[in-house]
């Protein structure tokens, strides 16, 4: 899940405790090194969910990924509308605003859905950094009436999950303010700097 990262448009919670350039310049990092350490994976495909949709053809997405349109609503409905469409098989959606999320993370969480339902990946803010649903035999309806942005987000969306088997990975850090941004320290400034 990725917005189109333009000064202004993105980390607007980040941008007051850093500024907009410095969030702008942590968020395109921030999603260009992730996106590009999964897509080298051949165990998986990595799609990138975009919005807003007219953000879909522009040049500032890496060439080696699907993009996909999110569509309309709030988050809970573009993450469920992205679940829906993919193809048949186990599905995962992480933040494009987490530095530390690895292949390994990713692998683990494919792992943990053979013997379980669904998986989380907990933030440290009372969110989380990934969901992942086997999505057979139905896609389970996950993200209704979920208080996104807030410390009920993942207590919210273990209740939809009720009563399947859900695992639970590492805790990790998203980068959504100031405060996130302290606590990942060096890896996040080093996210603000440009790529070269």
């Amino acid at each position: 899940m990725a917005k189109e990262p333009r000064c202004g448009a993105v980390k607007s919670r980040l941008a007051a405790d850093i500024g907009s350039v410095a969030a702008t310049g942590f968020y395109r990092n921030a999603l260009g090194n992730v996106s590009m350490r999964l897509a080298s994976d051949p165990r998986w495909q990595t799609l990138i969910a975009v919005t807003p949709d007219t953000a879909v053809p522009a040049p500032v997405w890496p060439r080696v990924f699907g993009l996909v349109p999110q569509g309309p609503g709030d988050l809970g409905a573009r993450m469920q509308r992205v679940f829906d469409q993919l193809p048949p098989g186990p599905g995962i959606i992480i933040g494009s605003d987490v530095p530390e999320i690895t292949g390994g993370h990713i692998a683990r969480a494919f792992t943990a859905l053979g013997p379980n339902d669904a998986v989380i990946g907990p933030g440290d803010d009372g969110g989380y950094w990934l969901v992942g649903v086997r999505r057979s035999p139905n896609i389970p309806r996950v993200f209704t009436g979920v208080r996104w942005s807030s410390p009920h987000t993942l207590d919210d969306t273990l209740a939809n999950l009720e009563p399947m088997r859900v695992a639970t990975l590492d805790q990790l850090t998203d980068v959504d303010d100031g405060a996130g941004f302290r606590r990942l320290g060096q890896t996040a400034a080093r996210m603000v700097l440009p790529r070269g």
